[in-house]
């Protein structure tokens, strides 16, 4: 029987249609209680207008920055949403070959098919920060994946600067996903060019608080260089991992083609999609540094051609080095994007893609620090992830699934990050992909593979983030906070919280007004 079938989804659509700002906030209807521990602000970020006159951005990710928030008072809940003042849609439309020294990459949180993006010094690169905000010291920054970040103001999403990460640090981008240490220092990764103009990628680390009131970001430095596998062909990378002593980079072999970019910016019209390209047999690399000091650590770690998003955690456990990520299997990651392209066209071609693509599973790499050759290196006794050293002195890592499901994928997954984020964990949270369509919230239990998922008929929620209980004693103790999509419903958005111990329902406040698609955020206390 031929299994494909019509995507339940068909309201899911309305999700990307543009939204204006709000001139002040507005009260949500409440059901249940709000946990009174909930006292700041949920901030999430995503695109909200997508089009500027008549010209539509044919991308998901293209539609221009949109910032969210629901504020927690006294039980009550309200709602605000402002666009970023510094977003222009239009840039200029040249490039400057000679200064091919300084690119950035494009992203799928990012501009792939809109035009008015470059690589090149001398062209702007945008500044059009939809992707997810984080603090660095005492501020807060809305960021994308290219050199710029954009300072807010958290009460009135007001932007206050707009800073160019280029001026402090030798980097042309770096990722919406950084990572945070508990004294508020701020690692994240880019890609640049080296020595004698070769590509690498580079970690750079953010100071905490300045005791003198100083800018942390101008205090920005690179703490570690990754070589890259290609010369003229950066990997696309969106997230890395952190444990207590390393850091690991996961080198895909999605690739941006720079030369292909060139010459694709001298034709207008032409799409940043076509740069893209895929060598699986290449397979990917796994790259470990050393943290402090920062130093790279030359070996050939080795694993079949995956693509990624989202690195989940990673930690050390008696010498081993644990990666968890969300995999994307097959040549066709690279076209996963296009079911995105078509969003504003044709939704049955769009339906028809998503029902084709591979899902993405959830897997567990391990890699030894110590080696030997021929023999399996991996000993820790609760993953059947493998290492093997080859005779060419590569070592072969093979993973461990701990999810797969034929039609739904665990993605933007999330942690109790503040207590387990480098360290041994158990529980993740995620969002269900049904076929690419965000239709439910999941929890997985990393060491039995248990898993408990909330979900309601034609309701879309965004990536799940975990508040611990403030006196909260085990890993799971705490709240998920969501918003969710519900188009047909007379109030068609709500904030819903759920008990991260079991998904359960504890409340949801729901808005008059219908809210677009939303990527990442944060909760502030």
């Amino acid at each position: 029987s031929d299994d494909r079938f019509e995507h339940p989804a068909g309201g899911y659509k309305k999700i990307f249609e543009t939204c204006e700002e709000l001139s002040e906030p507005l009260p949500t209807t409440v059901t249940g209680r709000i946990p009174s521990f909930l006292k700041g602000s949920l901030l999430r970020l995503g695109p909200g207008l997508f089009e500027i006159g008549d010209e539509p951005f044919y991308h998901l990710f293209d539609g221009q920055a949109l910032m969210h928030k629901f504020d927690f008072k006294n039980g009550q809940v309200t709602y605000f949403r402002k666009t970023d003042a510094y977003v222009r849609a239009i840039t200029e439309k040249r490039v400057v070959i000679t200064e091919f020294g300084t690119f950035a990459y494009p992203d799928p949180c990012k501009n792939i098919f809109s035009r008015f993006f470059s690589y090149f010094k001398g062209v702007e690169v945008t500044d059009n920060c939809l992707v997810n905000v984080y603090p660095v010291g005492e501020d807060f920054y809305a960021v994308t994946e290219t050199n710029y970040i954009t300072k807010v103001n958290t009460d009135t999403l007001e932007t206050l600067k707009k800073v160019d990460m280029c001026n402090y640090v030798n980097i042309n981008g770096v990722t919406a996903h950084p990572h945070i240490e508990r004294d508020g220092t701020v690692y994240n990764i880019g890609n640049c060019m080296g020595k004698g103009a070769t590509l690498a990628y580079n970690i750079v680390r953010i100071p905490p608080t300045q005791k003198d009131k100083s800018d942390p970001i101008e205090k920005s430095k690179v703490v570690v260089q990754f070589p890259s596998a290609e010369r003229f062909k950066p990997s696309y990378v969106h997230s890395f991992g952190m444990s207590d002593n390393y850091f690991v980079f996961v080198e895909t072999p999605v690739k941006i083609n720079l030369l292909k970019f060139l010459s694709a910016w001298s034709i207008r019209g032409s799409n940043y999609m076509d740069c893209f390209e895929s060598n699986e047999n290449q397979g990917t690399l796994f790259h470990i540094a050393r943290k402090n000091p920062g130093e790279y650590i030359d070996h050939k770690f080795k694993g079949a051609g995956i693509g990624m998003f989202h690195h989940i955690n990673t930690y050390e456990d008696q010498g081993f080095i644990v990666v968890d990520l969300c995999a994307w299997k097959g040549f066709e990651f690279v076209y996963n994007y296009l079911w995105l392209a078509n969003l504003r066209a044709n939704w049955e071609e769009v339906k028809k893609a998503a029902m084709m693509a591979p899902q993405p599973e959830v897997r567990r790499y391990v890699i030894p620090t110590d080696e030997e050759q021929g023999k399996n290196l991996i000993s820790l006794p609760y993953t059947t992830a493998t290492a093997v050293m080859h005779a060419d002195g590569t070592i072969w890592l093979e993973p461990e699934v701990l999810f797969s499901g034929p039609r739904q994928a665990f993605e933007f997954p999330q942690i109790n990050y503040r207590k387990y984020g480098g360290k041994n964990y158990s529980y993740t949270y995620g969002l269900g992909l049904n076929h690419f369509i965000p239709d439910r919230i999941c929890k997985l239990n990393v060491k039995t593979k248990e898993t408990w998922v909330w979900q309601e008929p034609e309701s879309y929620p965004s990536e799940p983030l975990f508040v611990q209980t403030p006196d909260g004693v085990d890993e799971d103790d705490g709240v998920l906070l969501t918003i969710v999509a519900a188009p047909g419903s007379q109030r068609p958005a709500y904030l819903l919280i759920l008990n991260a111990k079991d998904l359960s329902e504890i409340a949801r406040a729901e808005v008059e007004c219908s809210i677009p698609v939303t990527f990442h955020g944060m909760y502030k206390p």
